[in-house]
C-alpha cells in the first residue's frame, strides 16, 4: 500500500507534471476514482449497477479525450500524461488496499504510509544522485506533503469508513477539477475542443456516480470489533452506564439482524450481492 500510494504515485505524478500540461494531468487525475472503484468492485463485491457503471464509462471517454488531446501535442507530452495516468493506477490500488484498515487508527494508517513512503522516495532520490532542495523548497515540500498527501489521507480514511472505497473515490475526484481550475488561475491557456468535452465527460461521470442510491433488504451476522462509532446511526444500539456524546471508540459486538435500507458499501455493509 504504502509502496504505490507513497512511493510509485507521487514519483509518476511529479515526472509526469513536468512533461505534460498541467491542465490535462490534473484532470486525468480524476480516472483514480475509475481504477478505485473497479478494484473495489473486483477485490470487495462493492456495489456496481447500471448507474455506476455509466459513470465509469463517462471517466474512461473522458480520459480518452485528454489523451488524443495530448498525443496532437507531442511524444514528450504524450509520455507525461502517460506517467500521471500511472499515478492513478497506483493511487486506485492504495486507496483499494487503504479499505481494510478504514477501522483503524487514521493517524496510525498515516504515520505507517508516511516512513514507508519517504523512506522508499528518498532512497531513490540519493541512489540517483538528486541534489538536496533549497530550505525554502524543502519547507514548501513540507507543507503540500502535510496538507495534500497526510490530511487528505486522514480524511479519506474516515471517509472510506462511512460510504466505502468506490464512492469516496468518486467524491475525491471533484479535487482535480479544482487543480484544474487553479491551473488556468495560474496562467495555462492550453485548451482545445478535447480537453472540453474531456473534462465535461469526466465531470457528468463523477456526479452520475454520487446521485446513485442502494438499497434493499440485507442481514448483518453478529460481529465484535473496535472503531470509532456513534449511537444514531442505526447500527450501533449497545449500552453504556455513562452514554457518550458523539464519535468514540472502544470494542463493541453486533447482533446479527436483517432490515432494509439504504447503504453504501461501507464498514458494516460488504456483504455480497
Amino acid at each position: 500500500m504504502a509502496l504505490f500510494g507513497a512511493g510509485v504515485g507521487p514519483v509518476a505524478l511529479a515526472w509526469g507534471l513536468q512533461h505534460t500540461s498541467g491542465t490535462s494531468a490534473s484532470l486525468l487525475l480524476t480516472l483514480e476514482a475509475l481504477f478505485t472503484a473497479l478494484l473495489a468492485w473486483l477485490l470487495y463485491r462493492e456495489t456496481m449497477d447500471r448507474r455506476v457503471w455509466a459513470a465509469m464509462g463517462l471517466l474512461m471517454a473522458g480520459g480518452l479525450m485528454l489523451v488524443i488531446d495530448q498525443s496532437q501535442a507531442g511524444t514528450a507530452q504524450m509520455v507525461g500524461l502517460l506517467a500521471v495516468l500511472g499515478a492513478t493506477v497506483s493511487w486506485g490500488i492504495d486507496n483499494t488496499l487503504s479499505r481494510a484498515l478504514a477501522d483503524r487508527d487514521p493517524g496510525q494508517v498515516v504515520l505507517g504510509k508516511a516512513v514507508l513512503g519517504a523512506t522508499t522516495t528518498g532512497g531513490l532520490a540519493w541512489w540517483l544522485g538528486e541534489p538536496a532542495p533549497s530550505w525554502g523548497s524543502a519547507g514548501a515540500l513540507l507543507a503540500i506533503g502535510g496538507t495534500g498527501y497526510g490530511l487528505s489521507l486522514r480524511f479519506y480514511l474516515l471517509a472510506q469508513r462511512a460510504f466505502g472505497a468506490a464512492r469516496t473515490g468518486s467524491v475525491f475526484a471533484f479535487a482535480p477539477f479544482i487543480g484544474a481550475a487553479l491551473a488556468v488561475a495560474l496562467g495555462e491557456r492550453g485548451f482545445s475542443v478535447w480537453m472540453v468535452l474531456g473534462s465535461t465527460l469526466m465531470l457528468l461521470g463523477v456526479l452520475v456516480h454520487l446521485a446513485e442510491s442502494h438499497a434493499h433488504e440485507h442481514t448483518h451476522e453478529a460481529l465484535e470489533h473496535d472503531h470509532a462509532h456513534m449511537h444514531d446511526d442505526g447500527h450501533h444500539d449497545h449500552v453504556h452506564e455513562h452514554m457518550p456524546v458523539g464519535a468514540h471508540s472502544h470494542p463493541h459486538r453486533h447482533c446479527a439482524v436483517t432490515h432494509h435500507h439504504a447503504h453504501a458499501p461501507d464498514l458494516h455493509h460488504s456483504h455480497r450481492h
